[in-house]
């Protein structure tokens, strides 16, 4: 979990969603180094692409906890962050979160239906493309987040290539996953904590991605509090 994309300065600061993503990022560490299955195999991120963004999206839901929050400090007057800017900070979350949903499902169909053409003779991708946004009625506010043509998670390698949809289907695990210690009154549960542990950062792959959430929720995933942490419902 290496990332070097921060903002250079001094001190080197980082971003509320520079934050993000080290507490993404540190969800994947953490699947790896917590791992404890018999083959290497099976280890780690060694999972279905279904599964192996929950583990760095659950992570994140912790930096927009007030007991987090409130333990950051101003790098010059230490200084806490003051409870009206923590106000305005959670008022923003769910800010353009239609845009940002619609910007990301129109891609994650236009890689769908790319992946399903059975025959590329003569296949022009400006006219897919084209042909694919009308047929989704695609608003003419919103632009793909990705065009094709620059769209790496599909062409750098097979890992993402017809699975750009699992970044939102891990929102639908990990907010249903979070809840789990909303529920129980405590985001520092140890109860939930070690479940977490036991089936999502140190199975692995040992068994079904969809039998090691039931294990852990007690339940399937249901997406009323991913549409709850979205604004959208």
């Amino acid at each position: 979990a290496n990332n070097n994309n921060f903002a250079r300065g001094a001190p080197t600061l980082l971003s509320f969603t520079d934050a993000e993503t080290l507490f993404h990022e540190m969800g994947h560490g953490h699947h790896g180094m917590l791992s404890d299955v018999t083959f290497g195999r099976l280890a780690g991120t060694n999972v279905l692409t279904d599964f192996v963004e929950l583990p760095s999206q659950l992570m994140e839901h912790w930096l927009k906890q007030p007991a987090v929050l409130e333990r950051l400090r101003h790098h010059e007057t230490g200084e806490a962050i003051p409870a009206e800017l923590l106000k305005k900070l959670k008022a923003a979350q769910a800010f353009n979160e239609g845009f940002a949903t619609v910007e990301y499902t129109a891609c994650a169909l236009l890689d769908q239906a790319l992946h399903m053409q059975k025959d590329y003779t003569g296949f022009s991708l400006a006219e897919f493309e084209k042909r694919e946004l009308t047929r989704m009625d695609m608003p003419q506010g919103i632009v793909l987040r990705h065009r094709p043509t620059h769209f790496q998670h599909l062409f750098a390698s097979s890992a993402y290539a017809a699975a750009y949809y699992v970044y939102l289907w891990a929102e639908v695990l990990d907010a249903d996953a979070f809840d789990a210690f909303v529920e129980a009154g405590d985001v520092f549960d140890a109860e939930v904590a070690g479940r977490a542990r036991q089936f999502i950062y140190s199975a692995g792959n040992a068994q079904a991605p969809e039998q090691l959430f039931r294990l852990f929720r007690g339940r399937d995933p249901v997406i009323e509090p991913m549409l709850k942490k979205k604004g959208l419902a």
